[in-house]
């Protein structure tokens, strides 16, 4: 049997993780000298690319000195806490890293708890000593007084702790070390990480984690080997979650080194392969010697809390810029997307329209913005709360706060969230000027508040939350304050009408976008919508006016990107997507029609 360890890096958004992995592979000597290497390099989807962020959790495996180290690199951000949740059932232990700076954050907390239920014990790195506003000693306390809470085991709390800056590429056991390299993070994984129990000469056990699709092989279950061998066209049985059982054939077994995977013939105990030849396996699988199988325990996936509806696009524009346009083809995609994606599920109701369930906006906003890419042309409604009813109460979602924002602005954030029903539950100055709250907020709530935050924190403050539990509804949470401007025709937008609409509000659009009847093309000052023309030209005549040559100064519009167009929409209204622009419409086109409906809705 080989020597392995398994391990999975952890932590809050944007502590560091994907860089860390990175130098780890670089000083390994995994790449060859002379490969170029991307920054992030796990990060291989161009939309984690451009934002910086991971969104699916990623294996990769490095040796060093004859060890075989497996690393699993997870999401940070809370909408893809389901990811984080099943890696951890397959490592044996797990790098935490903290930023030096910013301390435990709310991930931080939610990724911790896992990780102690499930027994491993944590290696604490804390990462970014070199940020001037970094206090290490501080960190670890903070880290420990986590721990105490989360109710961790004597043997838990004595981690053992690694100082790092991942960016440049050194690692040290004392802050008075010199800056190396990351050999002391290697000899701190390599002496803690348990190795993994279970025997090849068991009978085969082994389960899924995450899946992967490939257009020729079908579904791929990427999975751990908890006891005995695979092999390459070996008949194994598959244990589904619900007690089904199927037999099949190992038509394909991949192996991982770098960012490369490459066919195996075998494989046995601790290993991290995928596996293919099964079209209905799923996460929380288990493959098993067909002689004598002992499934695993399936693996228990949070439920989604929000929903959002994709629809067929009707608008008169409908058709002009995308390439699938249909409901069939929407289905298509949404159906290839749940293939992979298991924190997300939908329903078809109605014609061509589909309600999508997830976790959060932002992997709902990811889910679209790769369709755009992909040609896709669609509408999508507000996002709604899934809310679920216990014993006769209607109960509903409530999400765990944290802000961290320069202390003048504290008091504005503080109101502007009371009228959400956010109740806030402590407040702790962290020094240079800063505070942080926490706050217990409806779900519900946090729709649409961010662009609101960044504008009265001057982008300055910083919020992140994670699900907290299910809770009684709590009433009518305030949303948007101003109405729309809606067009009333349809044509191109003309400057000279842009010119004398810029006092009524905020513009979406410029002269020569195209317009239609209905739809939204900006903000109102006030809180009712109003009905205009953005198509009517300067009327000419061959008589002298005082006025007749006066340039037009047109302030920029408002560039609505598919995440600020979801937040900012209300229930009667809807964002048109497509690959080139987003546009926002009221769900009813016909002034007369949108006029009934909301006094119908106003009466009920």
């Amino acid at each position: 049997m080989r020597d392995i360890r398994n391990i999975a890096v952890i932590a809050h958004v944007d502590h560091g993780k994907t860089t860390l992995v990175d130098e780890l592979l670089k000083q390994s000597g995994t790449f060859a000298a002379h490969t170029h290497v991307d920054e992030r390099v796990m990060d291989s989807n161009a939309i984690e690319k451009e934002r910086g962020i991971t969104i699916l959790s990623k294996n990769t495996a490095i040796d060093y000195q004859d060890v075989r180290i497996n690393i699993i690199d997870t999401p940070g951000h809370a909408d893809f806490g389901g990811e984080v949740e099943r890696v951890l059932k397959m490592v044996d232990s797990v790098l935490l890293l903290v930023d030096a700076q910013e301390g435990v954050m709310p991930q931080t907390k939610f990724v911790v708890k896992k990780a102690l239920q499930l027994g491993h014990r944590p290696i604490v790195v804390i990462n970014k000593i070199d940020k001037p506003g970094g206090d290490p000693d501080r960190v670890v306390d903070e880290v420990f007084d986590l721990f105490d809470q989360m109710g961790a085991s004597e043997s838990q709390l004595e981690f053992p702790v690694v100082y790092a800056a991942a960016r440049d590429g050194y690692a040290k056991l004392a802050l008075e070390d010199a800056n190396e390299n990351l050999t002391p993070l290697f000899e701190t994984i390599l002496k803690e990480v348990p190795k993994p129990v279970g025997d090849d000469s068991n009978g085969l056990q082994l389960q899924v984690f995450t899946l992967d699709y490939d257009n020729f092989i079908g579904k791929i279950g990427i999975a751990r080997i908890f006891n005995g061998t695979i092999s390459m066209g070996e008949t194994v049985l598959l244990c589904k979650a619900d007690g089904e059982k199927i037999k099949g054939r190992v038509s394909k077994l991949i192996g991982f080194k770098g960012m490369d995977r490459f066919d195996i013939k075998t494989a046995g105990t601790g290993d991290i392969v995928a596996v293919a030849g099964f079209e209905t396996i799923d996460v929380g699988d288990s493959l098993c010697d067909p002689t004598d199988p002992m499934p695993l325990d399936p693996m228990h996936i949070e439920e989604p809390t929000l929903s959002v509806t994709f629809a067929v696009n009707d608008s008169p524009l409908a058709g002009t810029e995308g390439k699938y346009v249909t409901s069939n083809k929407i289905d298509e995609r949404l159906r290839a997307e749940m293939n992979t994606n298991i924190a997300m599920n939908y329903e078809q109701y109605g014609e061509g329209k589909f309600k999508v369930n997830g976790r959060g906006e932002l992997q709902i906003c990811i889910l679209a913005e790769n369709m755009r890419r992909e040609g896709f042309e669609f509408c999508i409604g507000r996002p709604e709360v899934i809310t679920k009813v216990e014993d006769g109460v209607k109960m509903e979602p409530f999400e765990h706060l944290v802000i961290d924002l320069p202390d003048e602005h504290s008091g504005a954030i503080i109101e502007k969230l009371g009228k959400r029903k956010a109740n806030m539950t402590n407040m702790v100055p962290m020094g240079s000027g800063y505070t942080r709250l926490e706050f217990e907020i409806p779900a519900r709530g946090l729709i649409g508040i961010r662009t609101e935050f960044l504008t009265e924190t001057k982008g300055e403050g910083v919020m992140n939350h994670s699900f907290l539990e299910f809770r009684a509804y709590s009433g009518i949470v305030e949303s948007r304050k101003y109405g729309a401007l809606v067009s009333m025709e349809n044509g191109e937008a003309l400057g000279y009408s842009i010119f004398n609409l810029q006092d009524r509000g905020v513009m979406f659009i410029k002269p020569q976008d195209k317009v239609y009847n209905g739809m939204v093309i900006g903000e109102h000052a006030k809180g009712n919508d109003l009905d205009v023309n953005p198509t009517k030209g300067k009327q000419q005549s061959n008589v002298r006016s005082s006025g007749a040559d006066e340039a037009i100064k047109l302030v920029p519009p408002r560039s609505m990107s598919l995440e600020n167009a979801l937040e900012w929409i209300e229930e009667d209204e809807l964002v048109e997507v497509t690959p080139k622009s987003v546009r926002v419409r009221k769900r009813e086109l016909d002034p007369t029609v949108r006029k009934r409906t909301a006094k119908k809705t106003k009466f009920e």
